[in-house]
């Protein structure tokens, strides 16, 4: 039985800390703030409550993997899961409107049909078979398996090629693919929402993002009763279940080293901790520099990660009146101009018609009755303000230009509101020590979107979360999990999950 120091009380790290436990490890998770679930928390006034994070789940078989293999009680006897349906609505800028059911591509394609004008569902179809290629060639590599030693396989983009004349000419990235095969820029807004919510630039996205709208036509979009909260809610009772042990309030400051291997943790107060193994699931700049094995600069963003530096800015709208019968529990309201859209990102300003998704759960546990409704907004935007401006002075500004856009899906917005709380990426890096999105593991792109391994340059070094190998996203901070409770137990010989 080795003992074992976890840093943070994200998911991905809780996720490894209720496997490792579950082994017969002795485990103690080490958060520096007041309590668990990162990035997926919770705001709760006046009756109202809202999911801080995501607001949806998509691969939940990650997470019922985790309660499987953690416990008796399988996820949905912890937590009530609920299909969404549609899945998401798209309002485009000129006036078009489609919703797009839940995991069918049959019904996608004919929704598309129906709105967009007969052929844009074929169009749309093709690119999700070539798609479903991409995502067979990097399923197992990038999200099941350690990264190799090797990356030089994945540095090759999977995207399928198309004949273009005589030639096969290959899409080098997601925006092309909109461009050249979608041919129609409401597709091509569609496809590209995918890359933006993971805060990507489209334009320089590698094709193989195309998996990012596969996985989630494929494998459907779920909401967790109560929101997203509760799943941080139930992965941490399994943790305490299974004997682990959690200390807020415990400010990581670095790893300790001896004899060439982990040997613990420093504290910012209550001196030295002895670990045989230490798993950081935080991000923690000295140790990404000293200890991960990956070449970077003294800076908190890890160098694997796009150039432009994206966060997330959340309004939280508290509204008299109740949920209309024909609401949708997603809506993306897709900006007119996405090229000023990521101009204004890269330069570090709020764009003035940014793309916003609009979130309305039908849960009466968020509202304090059906006369009320607790509305999301969320926009990808840059996780630092430039020209002299910072978020306190930006935030404000942003979130009416939000409120503006997302009148589009919910007529009369502005005249409902109650209050709203406003959290823009420099509130999240308060509270969660980075206020920037990590994205996914990509293939293509010379590996400029692969991330860390899960096992650290130092030997007992190991990290899981979003920072790590598979990268971002709630069913990737799971994976993360897996693959670093693989690593430990099984050694250097394992191979992946089954």
């Amino acid at each position: 039985m080795a003992r074992i120091a976890v840093i943070g009380a994200g998911m991905g790290a809780m996720a490894a800390a209720a496997r490792l436990a579950t082994a017969g490890h002795r485990v103690t998770v080490y958060e520096r703030s007041a309590t668990h679930g990162g990035s997926v928390g919770r705001l709760e006034r006046d009756g109202f409550a809202f999911d801080t994070g995501p607001g949806l789940l998509h691969l939940p078989a990650v997470w019922r993997d985790v309660f499987v293999k953690t416990g008796k009680e399988p996820l949905e006897r912890c937590v009530e899961l609920v299909q969404v349906d549609p899945a998401s609505r798209h309002v485009f800028p000129d006036g078009t409107d489609v919703s797009l059911p839940n995991a069918s591509r049959s019904g996608i394609i004919s929704a598309l049909d129906a709105a967009l004008g007969s052929g844009a569902g074929e169009r749309w179809g093709d690119f999700l078979g070539r798609a479903r290629e991409t995502w067979e060639c990097s399923r197992r590599p990038l999200l099941e398996e350690p990264l190799p030693a090797d990356r030089s396989p994945l540095s090759k983009d999977p995207y399928p090629a198309l004949r273009q004349g005589l030639f096969r000419r290959p899409a080098r990235t997601l925006g092309e693919i909109g461009e050249r095969e979608l041919r129609d820029p409401r597709l091509a807004a569609l496809l590209n929402s995918h890359a933006v919510a993971y805060g990507l630039d489209p334009r320089t996205a590698p094709a193989s993002a195309a998996v990012l709208p596969y996985m989630e036509q494929t494998f459907g979009s779920w909401y967790v009763k109560g929101g997203l909260r509760a799943l941080a809610d139930a992965v941490y009772g399994r943790c305490l279940a299974r004997k682990v042990e959690f200390v807020f309030g415990a400010d990581v400051t670095g790893v300790r080293e001896k004899d060439g291997r982990a040997a613990g943790l420093d504290l910012a107060q209550g001196g030295p901790v002895g670990a045989d193994v230490v798993v950081c699931g935080a991000l923690l700049p000295s140790l990404f520099e000293e200890h991960i094995g990956e070449p970077s600069r003294r800076e908190e963003w890890p160098h694997w990660q796009p150039k432009v530096r994206t966060g997330r800015l959340t309004v939280h709208l508290a509204l008299r009146g109740g949920r209309g019968a024909d609401a949708v529990h997603r809506t993306v309201v897709h900006a007119a101009d996405p090229a000023a859209e990521w101009e204004a990102i890269h330069a570090g300003r709020a764009a003035r018609r940014p793309t916003v998704t609009v979130l309305r759960p039908d849960d009466p546990l968020l509202r304090p009755d059906d006369d009320h409704e607790a509305v999301t907004l969320v926009s990808t935007v840059a996780s630092d303000v430039h020209g002299g401006q910072s978020w306190p002075d930006t935030a404000e500004w942003a979130a009416d230009r939000m409120v503006e856009a997302a009148q589009a899906a919910v007529p009369g917005l502005r005249e409902r509101i109650l209050w709203r709380e406003i959290r823009s990426p420099e509130d999240i890096r308060r509270e969660t020590g980075t206020g920037r999105v990590p994205a996914p593991a990509l293939a293509g792109a010379a590996g400029a979107f692969l991330p860390a391994s899960n096992a650290g340059g130092l030997s007992g070094l190991y990290v899981a979360g979003g920072w790590a190998h598979p990268g971002g996203g709630l069913a990737h901070a799971g994976m993360s999990g897996a693959l670093v409770a693989g690593l430990i137990v099984e050694g250097a010989e394992f191979r992946g999950s089954q």
